[in-house]
């Protein structure tokens, strides 16, 4: 499974580096495509249509080249995609982690394969701080200072529970909970990437306690 992951995050760099690429080859003649896979795939058919973008033959060639080696590389990914949601649905352990909020069968099976049980970790913030996800400190004198993340750890698993906890942040406005009015209000009072990053952080730190005392995910408190 880990070798699943490894190759699944591979080719994301590979479509991340792809799309970076093209929108900069775009530019050169003056069109801006906004960042993201989603609103380059919506562009290129709309701009491979016009009449009047000003683009060569010859360059119109190559992007349609390049559009058709970005499809390729989101079907790889897909075909990973599966086999890791298939693989998701027989494990315990997996399926406990998909009762937390922002997390889902990618993640869930990414973590699962990174940590096991997780009981390595001596406590959640242990384990969140092994991805990265608590604060850098720069302290002295008895004056604690805090930064931002410490980044250190797995990128790739860090990444996917902070789009997780995004996802989830996204909804956290139509939500009663406890645990959504906490994100909400984060967002509100300071940002909504610094809320994202210590709703990704109480996720990572909830997954240690599902993991290691083999509970189920109780929910968050009305």
């Amino acid at each position: 499974m880990q070798a699943e992951h490894r190759i699944r995050s591979r080719l994301v760099r590979s479509r991340t580096a792809l799309c970076n690429e093209v929108r900069g080859l775009l530019g050169e003649f003056g069109i801006v495509v906004q960042v993201g896979v989603q609103q380059l795939r919506k562009a290129l058919p709309v701009i491979d249509a016009q009449d009047d973008h000003g683009l060569t033959p010859h360059f119109l060639t190559l992007l349609r080249e390049l559009a058709e080696e970005l499809r390729q590389v989101d079907d790889r990914i897909k075909v990973h995609d599966k086999r890791i949601q298939a693989a998701a649905r027989e494990d315990h352990r997996i399926r406990r982690l998909l009762e937390i909020e922002g997390i889902g069968p990618i993640s869930a099976s990414a973590l699962v394969a990174a940590v096991g049980d997780a009981k390595q970790f001596a406590s959640g913030r242990d384990m969140a701080a092994w991805l990265g996800l608590v604060p850098s400190q720069h302290s002295s004198g008895g004056k604690q200072r805090l930064g931002g993340i410490s980044k250190r750890g797995d990128t790739y698993l860090r990444t996917l529970l902070i789009h997780g906890a995004r996802a989830a942040l996204n909804v956290c406005g139509n939500k009663e909970d406890a645990r959504s009015k906490w994100a909400h209000g984060l967002a509100t009072r300071r940002n909504r990437n610094i809320a994202t990053v210590a709703l990704a952080n109480k996720n990572a730190r909830i997954a240690w306690a599902v993991l290691s005392k083999e509970e189920d995910y109780r929910g968050a408190a009305r």
